[in-house]
């Protein structure tokens, strides 16, 4: 009787509309709608690269800047962090030293470093792993500004780098983050980078030409460095001077004597005033730079190399003793410089080349790998020499004149496809 009274009295509520305590709490729960607050702090902020993607040109030029505006959620507060994460980049694991210099500002104020891989006495580095560009820290505020500078000037990793700029409040948590590009191309090389090619004239005046790294237009006018050149019967430089008035020389009288030119760092008079070393140096019939010092070849036809000494004896003992390297040199009536290697010529026109061994083997009496054969008809060329970068971008380029006078290019290496890039060098009577 008790269950059927409880079963009429539940009925008789329904129907009157009214539900017991009991039944409320079994109900189904209606979901309701968050406070606006903690929406709020869920946002994530946004940050936008002004201009699209920022455009390096690597090699000469001023530094070239970026801006992001950045965006908050008004639940940010206190400190902020920035990184501006691009790649895939060569981290510290993969020489990631070779990145441009970068400075940053926020807000307008003045610019500081900020690095790709370290801290900075203003502003650690938050990220650490090679890879992000630390911006330096600011107070929240709704909207923030970052200025991203770049030096042009500095070693960077050719191509187009994607990524994002990331925001983190105190946490760690990020806050706010957006879309950024990098985009490091192939400017004009730097000064520093550029060759200059020196010529005597039969007056014994001494030219230099500057490359400009242009292809199609590889010199700038030439201009005059001096006369009485003539007293010398051979000049090779250590291993190549650039524009930036940085190179040195070296230089034979006709008594024997060599001479050093140090390089002054002024283009326009590149050679501070020469320093003796010594004489004998009539028992050569060649000398040539190998870039750690020089080879020259005794008229016995023994080859003889002199290490670079300069750190430590300074110009006026600019090399170590000699050491013999070897004889049977005297089969070659050229030698020179192409590339980081020797070449010599033999009497039927074919070129040889002589690439240095790696570090974990080269000595000063074993300094070369076996010899290669580069390839025939070289006999119609009077001068080959090893020039540094003409033409953009290389680092062992070399020059040969033909008996026509004309000037050949030959691309970091005596086997790439020369290219003829000017005419009338005959009126010189050497090309350095």
């Amino acid at each position: 009787m008790v269950r059927v009274r409880s079963t009429l009295v539940i009925a008789t509520a329904l129907v009157a509309g009214v539900v017991p305590a009991a039944v409320a709490a079994a109900a189904p729960v209606t979901a309701v709608t968050a406070p606006a607050e903690t929406a709020a702090a869920a946002e994530t902020g946004t940050a936008v690269q002004q201009g699209g993607p920022l455009v390096v040109k690597v090699g000469e030029g001023a530094p070239v800047t970026t801006r992001f505006t950045v965006t908050l959620p008004a639940s940010v507060t206190g400190r902020v962090t920035a990184g501006l994460e691009i790649g895939p980049l060569p981290g510290p694991s993969a020489g990631g030293d070779n990145l441009p210099a970068a400075a940053c500002s926020v807000n307008g104020d003045a610019y500081r470093l900020c690095g790709w891989h370290y801290g900075t006495a203003e502003y650690p580095d938050s990220y650490d792993d090679g890879y992000v560009l630390s911006l330096p820290p600011t107070q929240a505020a709704r909207t923030l500004t970052f200025d991203v500078r770049i030096d042009p000037t500095d070693p960077a990793p050719i191509g187009e780098f994607t990524g994002n700029l990331e925001m983190k409040d105190a946490s760690g948590k990020v806050v706010a983050t957006g879309p950024a590009a990098v985009h490091f191309v192939l400017g004009t090389p730097g000064a520093d980078w550029r060759a200059t090619v020196h010529a005597r004239d039969k007056d014994g005046v001494l030219w230099q030409y500057e490359s400009t790294a242009d292809p199609a237009k590889p010199f700038k006018p030439r201009t005059r460095i001096g006369g009485g050149w003539n007293a010398y019967t051979a000049i090779t430089k250590l291993p190549q001077t650039t524009a930036a008035g940085r190179g040195n020389l070296v230089s034979r009288d006709k008594d024997g004597v060599l001479w050093y030119y140090e390089g002054s760092g002024d283009l326009a008079h590149p050679f501070k005033p020469r320093v003796r070393v010594g004489g004998g140096w009539n028992a050569y019939t060649a000398i040539t730079s190998d870039g750690s010092g020089l080879v020259a070849r005794d008229r016995d036809g023994v080859l003889w190399h002199y290490t670079d000494n300069r750190y430590w004896g300074g110009p006026s003992a600019p090399f170590k003793p000699r050491v013999r390297v070897g004889g049977g040199w005297n089969t070659y009536n050229l030698i020179s410089t192409i590339g980081g290697r020797i070449v010599g010529r033999d009497g039927a026109g074919v070129l040889w080349s002589y690439e240095s061994k790696d570090s974990d083997t080269w000595s000063e009496s074993a300094p070369f790998k076996p010899r290669v054969r580069v390839g025939g008809g070289w006999n119609a060329y009077n001068t080959v020499r090893g020039a540094g970068d003409i033409d953009g971008w290389s680092d062992g380029d070399g020059v040969a004149r033909d008996t026509a006078g004309r000037l050949w290019l030959y691309k970091d290496s005596p086997t790439a496809a020369r290219r003829q890039i000017g005419r009338g060098w005959n009126i010189y009577t050497a090309i350095i």
